[in-house]
Formats: structure tokens, C-alpha cells, sequence
């Protein structure tokens, strides 16, 4: 069963600074019949403006990962990390029993375009944690490249959930498939470009739940890029 979210029906906040859609209900956007899928509780896609950003706010109980699509995003936590995100980069934030942090745009320039993603940790009360890492354009071109999962394998960041996650950029013809085990689920966002996955064409910001699909093939019809989640 594949369930479409299309890019057009997401929430929307312009606060001028920020630019923000809501793939599931988040803030000021609440919609009953999207509060998630399975572990996955927000995917937002953000634009911030130069120099703006968001000031230091808390978090408790979520495993929150950071996907920059374009220019930097600069981090700084109460456990004392700080740098500058960009393209390729995956940031994890492990909020456990609490964390504050910022984020800003690391330009005076230009804007800087990523996803913000959380997933319901497996248990509530753990000790909050950080990792960073760099994925090369290399290891993501035309296959789906794990950058996160629960056991940290293939040299992914480790993610406090029964979760994988995968990142792929596909040109026109590029194909790649994913197995997905009796009883799991996959959700696939898209990030930029246009996609079809199982024969379904998707565009920039759209997605597909999919349950009881033992395959996940993920095409390139123009430039495209996916984040693929595999949830129990």
C-alpha cells in the first residue's frame, strides 16, 4: 500500500526570517491525519534568511537530524558543540532528558536550505548526545547511502530509534531498490527534483508512506534527491 503526500497539501509558515514547510503537524499546523508515520514525527524543509536563525531553545525525548541541502547551518549546543553544517553533512542531536541548542544561517548572504527531521526515540530518559558526519557527493550518487540507523553500521550516525535512514541523488535514468523486511514500513521524502518511486512520478517536497511493499525503487526522471526512512 503506497499512501502520497504531495508537496502542495504540507503546512506552510513564512515568517519572513523563516520559510517553513510542515510535512507532518507541527507547530501552529495541525492536521489529525498527519502526526507522523510510524517513528517518524517531523520532516520540515526551512529556508532561512541571512543572518537569521533560530535563538536557544530546548528539547527533551527526540532524535532530531539535520540534512543541508544548501549553503551552511551553523549549530551550537548547551553540551558544548558548535560548527557549521553543509551540504552532505548529517547532524544528529540526541535530545534525551534535555539539550538546548541554536541554529543559524552561517551567511550574511546567502540562504541556507536544509530538512529537520525528528523520530520518537526507543526510550525516554537517555543521556542527550551529538554526532556529525560527512557523506561525499560520491558515496550518494545513484544509490541509497545509510547515513543513520540504530546500530550506527556502514559508518552511519547512530540514531536512538528502531530506524534506518538512507540519502541517494539520482540523475534522469539512475535507479537504485530497497528491501524492506516483513512487517517494517518506508516512508520516502523528496527532497529536490523529481523522482518516481514503484512508478509513481514525485516532486520537490512530495512523499509516499508505503506498508506491505517488500521493494522500494527509487528512479531519476530529472535531477533528483530522496531521503528514504525504513520505521518498524
Amino acid at each position: 500500500m503506497m499512501t502520497l503526500r504531495p508537496a502542495s497539501d504540507r503546512g506552510h509558515a513564512n515568517h519572513g526570517r523563516l520559510d517553513s514547510h510542515h510535512t507532518f503537524s507541527f507547530a501552529d499546523y495541525y492536521d489529525a491525519k498527519h502526526m507522523g508515520f510510524r517513528g517518524l514525527r517531523v520532516i520540515n524543509e526551512d529556508r532561512v534568511a541571512p543572518g537569521q536563525g533560530f535563538g536557544k531553545h530546548p528539547h527533551r525525548d527526540m532524535e532530531i537530524l539535520s540534512y543541508v541541502l544548501a549553503g551552511g547551518l551553523e549549530h551550537s549546543d548547551s553540551m558544548g558543540n558548535g560548527g557549521v553544517i553543509r551540504p552532505g553533512d548529517v547532524q544528529r542531536m540526541s535530545a534525551g532528558t534535555g539539550v538546548t541548542h541554536s541554529e543559524w544561517n552561517a551567511s550574511k548572504l546567502e540562504p541556507v536550505h536544509f530538512l529537520q527531521i525528528w523520530i520518537v526515540p526507543k526510550r525516554r530518559g537517555d543521556a542527550p548526545g551529538y554526532e556529525q558526519k560527512a557523506f561525499s557527493s560520491d558515496e550518494r550518487a545513484g544509490r541509497l547511502r545509510l547515513i543513520a540507523s540504530e546500530d550506527a553500521r556502514d559508518g552511519s550516525v547512530r540514531v536512538h530509534a528502531d530506524a534506518s535512514v538512507y540519502a541517494g541523488t539520482f540523475g534522469a535514468g539512475e535507479s537504485a531498490e530497497h528491501m524492506v523486511a516483513k512487517g517494517r514500513h518506508a516512508w520516502v521524502h523528496v527532497a529536490r527534483g523529481r523522482v518516481q518511486v514503484n512508478g509513481t512520478d514525485l516532486g520537490s517536497g512530495d512523499a509516499v508512506g508505503l506498508s506491505d511493499e517488500s521493494v522500494v525503487r527509487v528512479e531519476g526522471v530529472e535531477a533528483g534527491e530522496v531521503i528514504l526512512f525504513d520505521l518498524a
